[in-house]
């Protein structure tokens, strides 16, 4: 039993007792509080301290949004988050029906990444598209008949992608006019798009002002002609919201140099924007009938199409955490480097962030690092066969770290203390002494373990 609980009640008796000759309203209003922090502090207590809530969207009365690769619905002015899935696979880009009653998803139940459609108060999901290629929800149509999702299906290994809608009932998919498609939304009366025909959110560039930057254009699929809104902006712009006169999106075009919301008139042609965020960029927002919802920073914002100051919605989730609970797990088809031995007779293995110590042919497996909460990569063995170096991220930082007696039981040494920056695989003096490596900045340096001292020796220009 907790301490916690325990405290708060000797606390209540002591109250009580030291409060016989207060009058009893006194006394029952003391008696209250009491049980009132106590409900609160165990509720705070029990909750998850959770973040990175992904590809959020808002209805009138409520917010859905991917965490932990699950959907999760709650109140829209936030509060406690319940889980919609949980299969195996991944469930993203969820989008009210405009109606609120409906969520199309993203999800992989199958073996597949497929359209469902799940009640917003749950039930059981609905496949809609059967391709054998990925399809990825963008939007529902104005009139909540159709869904508009990006897919490659058509265009061989999936090197890009095209706009299709489909009823959610299911049935035959209908193609777009367009040669390209990643994002898109429906003006008012389903007449035009603003669409972004190359993304750069699934890259991992920033600020990027190349010409394969990501522009807006407004598609007119009556006459299939276009526009480009973003053609004097030198800057990525994408992730478009088409809201009455106004398209709201994300641009890294302000000073912060950080992916904003911005805004779009379409009569005056001015854009300007609308928020402010410094140290993080503004992720996957979307649109709902009185609000933008997005995420920043790991936590879920609120703007209103109204005007004003966006607000931080708090969530609360509850869950078992059952990835953390320990677990066998067969990591043959995660080995990522090798190390022969002097003598051949056995292997080191970098596999899922472990080093392993492997027989040639017969013998003992042994996991050298055992260490769950970091990552090992790029062993080798020294010529004398007497210590392994490897990098490990165990400090908070890739560093150098040594384990000798590799076959019994040795404590790791760390020996550097270098700090942010990767290095790369390691090479061991004839006299097993030292280690050359070269970083991230093709720098090529030498590291001398009984010193700990590390030298430059060249700095690479093509490596």
């Amino acid at each position: 039993m907790s301490l916690f609980p325990y405290t708060i009640f000797q606390l209540l008796f002591l109250f009580i007792f030291n409060t016989r000759r207060t009058p009893k309203p006194t006394i029952m209003r003391k008696i209250v509080l009491i049980i009132l922090f106590f409900i609160t502090a165990t509720s705070l207590h029990a909750q998850i301290d959770a973040g990175l809530f992904r590809f959020p969207d808002v209805s009138q009365t409520q917010i859905v949004f991917s965490y932990a690769n699950d959907l999760w619905v709650m109140p829209k002015e936030g509060g406690l988050a319940v889980r919609l899935s949980s299969p195996a696979g991944i469930e993203s880009f969820p989008k009210f029906s405009p109606d609120g009653k409906t969520i199309a998803f993203s999800g992989n139940y199958d073996g597949n990444t497929d359209i469902y459609l799940i009640p917003t108060m749950g039930g059981v999901p609905s496949r809609i598209t059967q391709h054998g290629m990925s399809d990825r929800v963008v939007d529902w149509t104005p009139d909540g008949t159709r869904i508009l999702f990006a897919s490659g299906r058509e265009s061989e290994k999936e090197r890009f992608n095209q706009l299709y809608t489909i009823s959610s009932s299911g049935g035959m998919t209908d193609k777009l006019p367009l040669a390209y498609g990643e994002f898109a939304s429906y003006s008012p009366d389903g007449k035009q798009l603003a669409v972004v025909f190359r993304s750069e959110v699934f890259r991992t560039w920033k600020r990027y002002r190349g010409g394969d930057v990501a522009d807006i254009y407004l598609f007119n699929l009556q006459d299939n002609s276009s526009t480009n809104i973003s053609s004097q902006v030198n800057a990525g712009e994408e992730l478009p919201m088409w809201n009455g006169n106004s398209i709201y999106f994300l641009s890294d075009n302000g000073p912060e140099k950080r992916m904003n919301l911005w805004q779009y008139d379409l009569t005056s042609k001015s854009r300007k924007q609308i928020t402010n965020f410094t140290d993080y960029d503004v992720h996957f927002p979307s649109l709902g009938p009185a609000e933008i919802v997005f995420e920043a920073g790991g936590k879920l914002y609120l703007y209103p199409l109204s005007g004003g100051q966006s607000k931080e919605v708090k969530v609360t989730i509850v869950s078992d955490k059952a990835t953390l609970k320990p677990s066998l797990e067969n990591v043959s088809n995660n080995i990522n480097s090798a190390f022969i031995g002097r003598d051949g007779n056995r292997v080191l293995i970098e596999a899922r962030g472990d080093i392993y110590s492997l027989p040639a042919e017969n013998g003992f497996v042994k996991n050298l690092t055992q260490s769950s909460g970091s990552f090992e990569r790029s062993p080798a063995w020294s010529p004398d066969g007497k210590t392994i170096a490897y990098w490990s991220d165990q400090s908070g930082e890739y560093e150098l770290w040594t384990l000798n007696n590799v076959e019994g039981n040795n404590t790791p040494r760390k020996v550097t203390n270098y700090g942010p920056g990767f290095r790369y695989d390691l090479f061991w003096s004839p006299d097993s002494k030292k280690l050359a490596f070269i970083d991230k900045a093709m720098k090529i340096k030498i590291v001398d373990l009984e010193t700990g001292i590390t030298t430059d020796v060249d700095h690479g220009l093509r490596m």
